[in-house]
């Protein structure tokens, strides 16, 4: 929120320098694994000083901002998901980026290696053979920006030893077990733009057989069972992409969504220069301007 003495400044003297920013930025999501007991993307970190911010931290603060002054924003893409199973081969979300606040990619999903990957919240973790099949552990997430993903389950010989869950802005993945994959951990919503929106939700895992886990809130993608593609984390909600069970049916795991930054400023603080390289439009807001930037990579300014 913008501090009083700069709410009553900026109403009676115009543009306000430095002027009080807000922001919501959230990284790309985790790309999904692919392969029986494969698990979900985690989401991408999320940091906020509206409403709520990322993993179980403190509301951040908005940035003091100088007219005239190019300030760096980039928008981070989503992670692929897997193509392979032995291992997997999906990759870990894009970090986003306003000024000097950065939100981490989100961790991919795996099989066969076990452990998921660290991110802004962390991958859902598949079984790994150390001589037998055994259990994975759930990638972990950034503290103030994201939860672990889930782990799996290792007992091959159950039904479907089922793999984790992404981790999500708001909660931990959840984990496999003998009968059920774990479904992604829930996103964070956020009012930044005026209306209540989730945002990072990470990815569903997937079991030994059929079946797969849903999404987490906030974009996640659903784990799913053969014969498709694990669904894609939802672009500019930063949601991890959801496993794909079988490998023989050439389908692969969902890629994770891309992230976005969000920034909210007094109508009186000047106007937004969006520069080359950005994509991005300006609202209004009661006594707020709302800037949101959906990709690229490029400067902002205000005069």
């Amino acid at each position: 929120m913008a501090t009083l003495p700069n709410l009553i400044l900026g109403l009676f003297a115009g543009s306000v320098s430095p002027l009080a920013v807000d922001y919501l930025v959230v990284a790309g999501g985790g790309g999904g694994g692919r392969g029986s007991s494969s698990g979900g993307g985690g989401a991408g970190g999320l940091r906020s000083t509206v409403t709520a911010t990322g993993g179980s931290g403190s509301l951040e603060t908005a940035l003091q901002i100088s007219n005239n002054v190019n300030y760096t924003v980039t928008i981070g893409a989503g992670g692929s998901g897997s193509t392979t199973s032995n291992p997997s081969n999906s990759t870990a979300g894009n970090d986003s980026v306003f000024s000097t606040i950065t939100s981490l990619g989100g961790g991919a999903g795996v099989n066969r290696e076990g452990t998921g990957k660290d991110g802004g919240s962390g991958g859902g973790a598949g079984i790994r053979f150390t001589g037998s099949w055994v259990a994975g552990t759930g990638g972990t997430g950034q503290s103030n920006q994201g939860f672990a993903g889930g782990n799996s389950n290792g007992d091959i010989g159950s039904a479907e030893f089922g793999g984790g869950g992404g981790g999500g802005a708001s909660a931990v993945g959840a984990n496999g077990t003998t009968t059920t994959a774990g479904a992604g951990g829930n996103g964070r919503a956020v009012s930044i733009t005026g209306s209540s929106v989730t945002y990072g939700g990470g990815g569903g895992g997937c079991g030994g057989g059929s079946a797969g886990a849903s999404g987490g809130t906030g974009g996640g993608g659903a784990g799913i069972g053969s014969n498709a593609n694990g669904g894609n984390g939802t672009v500019n909600l930063g949601g991890g992409g959801g496993a794909a069970t079988n490998p023989v049916s050439g389908k692969n795991g969902g890629s994770g969504g891309s992230g976005v930054v969000i920034l909210r400023y007094l109508t009186t603080g000047g106007t937004i220069t969006i520069g080359a390289g950005l994509t991005g439009s300006t609202a209004t807001d009661g006594l707020y301007k709302v800037t949101t930037i959906t990709a690229g990579t490029g400067n902002v300014s205000w005069a």
